[in-house]
């Protein structure tokens, strides 16, 4: 019988704790342990592989933009975004909720950091599942909301999404003095992630306290180059590089970024079947590439995409 060839590495991925649970003074239901793994995805017969996490996005207001396929399928309760949060773990089976503050964009509602950190608070309070609470991506608005938000969230090991190379000190801030883990953002960029890592440190966030997105596209949008980064920050963190080492996270509503997704085309077929395959297929090309974490939007994409883990986890 030939003998299964195996690679050896010297590096291992770092494991992060999303959430805390009452015996680490949260009210989480559970804790996430993000990476550990010691070999490339699912290769189980060749080291420790780490179960990746399936989260959903929650947008604190839906714009007109929005794709109307999810609309439809999530229902009334999209209006309420502690509804749809709610919904997202109960009824879809979600590990963990990205809330997006969306609305608090300056150019968009203006809505006030105050009653963003309201908001966290009550879907803390309502919904027990680990919390990625994502800023609107103005800088000078995120700093003050990542800092009632991170405070309101004091405790609950949040993750506080998302720290870049021109403005990661103020999410850095709001996570250390929380208690919270940070999302590092590298924008396809494998030597933008490891400075990224390097500078959180230097500024004191520690080292199992991040959490890469080095932005993974969907298909149709630079996909490949994005499985090109993410794969090639995995192999150097398990070849040893200390500051590429930190379990990865890839936000798949990019998917429904491509127009061809969910465009009404005879030609096309059935575009609620391709737009649910197109994330599908986009999010299992982030998990080969080595995401550690998926945010996905379609409750069907959540069911699909978690069989397949289901299988290849054995």
């Amino acid at each position: 019988m030939v003998a299964i060839p195996k690679e050896s590495w010297s590096g291992k991925i770092k494991e992060i704790a999303f959430g805390a649970t009452d015996d680490e003074s949260g009210t989480r239901d559970k804790k996430l342990l993000l990476g550990g793994e010691a070999t490339l995805p699912f290769l189980a017969f060749e080291g420790k592989v780490s179960r990746p996490a399936i989260g959903m996005e929650v947008i604190d207001h839906v714009g007109d933009d929005y794709p109307h396929i999810i609309i439809d399928e999530i229902g009334d309760v999209i209006k309420d975004p502690v509804s749809w949060a709610r919904a997202c773990v109960d009824v879809h089976g979600a590990d963990f909720i990205c809330l997006k503050l969306l609305s608090t964009n300056p150019e968009e509602a203006n809505v006030s950091a105050e009653d963003a950190a309201s908001l966290v608070s009550t879907v803390l309070a309502q919904v027990k599942a680990p919390l990625i609470i994502q800023g609107s991506g103005d800088y000078d608005k995120d700093a003050r909301v990542m800092e009632l938000c991170g405070d309101a969230a004091k405790g609950e090991r949040c993750l506080l999404s998302r720290a870049e190379q021109d403005d990661y000190k103020s999410i850095a801030v709001a996570a250390i003095a929380n208690g919270h883990d940070v999302v590092a953002f590298s924008n396809i960029d494998v030597n933008i992630a490891k400075q990224l890592n390097i500078m959180l440190t230097e500024f004191g966030v520690p080292v199992d306290h991040i959490v890469s997105d080095p932005l993974m596209a969907g298909i149709g949008f630079g996909m490949e180059y994005a499985y090109s980064a993410m794969e090639r920050i995995k192999l150097a963190g398990l070849v040893g590089d200390k500051m590429l080492q930190s379990p990865m996270i890839a936000d798949i509503s990019v998917a429904w970024s491509a127009k061809e997704a969910y465009r009404v085309d005879a030609k096309l077929g059935d575009e609620r079947e391709r737009a649910i395959f197109w994330e599908v297929a986009s999010a299992l090309a982030a998990l080969m590439a080595g995401a550690n974490a998926l945010i996905l939007r379609h409750p069907r994409s959540v069911a699909i995409t978690r069989h397949v883990v289901d299988e290849l986890m054995g």
